[in-house]
Formats: structure tokens, C-alpha cells, sequence
């Protein structure tokens, strides 16, 4: 049984509750952030606090401790589950609510650990499809709870045989999708969308790798350049780095994963295995 950390206490999974009247569970209102262990290592887990502190601001929920003992809690969380990897779960809720509208100003936290999921390995060797979605995602910037329209995506992305749904607004320009960021290998240089998005930690890595320095820029994307591009990936903390090879009905490039993205993935996966081991 998993260890959960529930609003002060340590509990097995299936007692890690929380009140039905929390706008959580009410409204929707609150924030979370995902991450993922390398070696029993939590990957630049500061940085995801830091993007969970930064959400909670956005949505005007206090942050009911310093970001060091959220870092504490985690690291505690895991000690008490006995994992090769982990996934990590932070979530903020909303607090409870008198009125079921209005926050009683004391919001929980939850820490939430399990077992890595391991992704197909197909994947990375073939490439996947991805689909688009017309959509403007509210606040990009917080990393919400509130995944309706997300779920929504995704359930025509799997029906359409799509690991991912990539959003698109309505000037034609794509921005991120449900859970992932995406890059473009244009005329030679790696672009990746900057504004309107939620920054990944997986992309921030990505952008920051030495050996790209010089490659890559930050500028938004018309879906139809993306559809000319000669290669695509998705980046995530779930997920890596994963080829996509294929957006709607239209091919990328030759519909293999590209010589970029190969390099893209290889180097972040020489990134994480020093990451593993420090």
C-alpha cells in the first residue's frame, strides 16, 4: 500500500482523504505539480515547488508553509514508500468552504507516491500521432487542478488513435498540449512556443543543455508551420522526450523519428542518468 501524506499525517493511500465541503471537491479550486524520480532522486523538485508556489499565487491560494518544508514533506513521503521509481503527486486544494463558494483560507496539502509508470517503448523507437484541439487555456500560467477540458481532449485524442492533444487558438497558433510541451525542428533550429503556455520542467532542461546553445528559439507557432516542420517532439516529466511523427491526418517530416529530436532525446537522457548519480 502506498504512503500518502494527507494535511499533517502520513496514511495509507485508501485513508489519505479530504473533506467533502474542500473546493477541491466542490469547485475544482486548487493547484498541483507532477514530477518523477531518477535514481530515487526527485527531479529538480525545487523548481517544481517553486511552479507550485508560483500556481497558487495565480489562483490566490496561501501556500500554508515554506517551500523548504514542502521539499521536506516530499523527501519524508518517499522514504515511506518502498519504489524502484516514483511518480510524485503535490496537490494544493482550496480549502474548506462554508458557503461552498468562499475559501475558509486554510487550503491542504497532499503528497501523493507511486510506483513510476513505465511508457511504451514503441513510442520513442516509432514516433506517435497527436491531435488538435481549438482551445485557449485559461490562466496558463497555474497548473490547475481543473483538467475538464483536458480529459475532454484526451478522450478524442485516444479515440483517434493520439497519445496527446495539442491546443490551438483561435488565431491558428499552437501552444502546448494537455500535458506536455512541444518543440519544432524549423529551418534548422529547434522552436518551441513561449507565451501562453505552462512551462514544463522537462522543457526548461531542455532549453537550458549546453550543446543546444545556439539552436533553439523561443517564439510562438502557426499550426500550419508546425504541420511543415521536419520534425516534432513532446516534452514531459511523465513522458521525457517523445517523437511525434504524426499531427491529425498529416505526416511529419518522413514520418520517423528526426535526427534532432534523436539528439534532443539522447542528450537528455545522459542528463538524467548524471542526475541519478550526483
Amino acid at each position: 500500500m502506498n504512503i500518502f501524506y494527507c494535511d499533517g499525517k502520513f496514511l495509507p493511500a485508501d485513508e489519505a482523504v479530504i473533506p467533502a465541503t474542500d473546493l477541491s471537491v466542490l469547485r475544482g479550486y486548487g493547484v498541483f505539480d507532477f514530477l518523477r524520480t531518477y535514481g530515487g532522486r526527485p527531479f529538480h523538485l525545487a523548481d517544481h515547488i517553486k511552479r507550485l508556489g508560483r500556481s497558487a499565487d495565480l489562483l490566490g491560494i496561501p501556500l500554508p508553509m515554506s517551500c523548504k518544508a514542502v521539499e521536506d514533506l516530499v523527501l519524508e513521503t518517499l522514504k515511506r514508500n518502498n519504489n524502484d521509481e516514483s511518480s510524485i503527486r503535490i496537490v494544493l486544494t482550496g480549502g474548506l468552504s462554508v458557503d461552498g463558494f468562499n475559501p475558509d483560507g486554510k487550503p491542504k496539502v497532499l503528497i501523493m507516491v507511486t510506483p513510476l509508470a513505465a511508457m511504451p517503448e514503441a513510442w520513442y523507437r516509432d514516433g506517435v500521432k497527436i491531435v488538435t484541439i481549438p482551445y485557449s487555456r485559461y490562466m496558463p500560467g497555474a497548473k490547475s487542478i481543473n483538467y475538464i477540458h483536458a480529459i475532454h481532449a484526451m478522450q478524442k485524442a485516444r479515440k483517434d488513435g493520439a497519445i496527446e492533444a495539442l491546443y490551438v487558438k483561435p488565431d491558428g497558433y499552437a501552444t502546448e498540449c494537455t500535458t506536455s510541451n512541444i518543440f519544432a525542428c524549423i529551418d534548422k533550429k529547434l522552436v518551441t512556443p513561449g507565451s501562453t503556455i505552462l512551462s514544463g520542467i522537462t522543457r526548461q532542461v531542455v532549453l537550458g543543455m549546453e550543446d543546444l546553445s545556439g539552436e533553439i528559439e523561443i517564439r510562438d507557432i502557426k499550426l500550419d508551420n508546425l504541420l511543415d516542420a521536419g520534425e516534432v517532439f513532446i516534452a514531459a516529466s511523465n513522458k521525457e522526450v517523445v517523437p511525434v511523427v504524426s499531427i491529425d491526418d498529416g505526416i511529419i517530416g518522413d514520418g520517423k523519428p528526426g535526427e534532432m529530436t534523436r539528439r534532443v532525446m539522447k542528450l537528455f537522457s545522459e542528463y538524467t542518468g548524471r542526475y541519478a548519480a550526483e
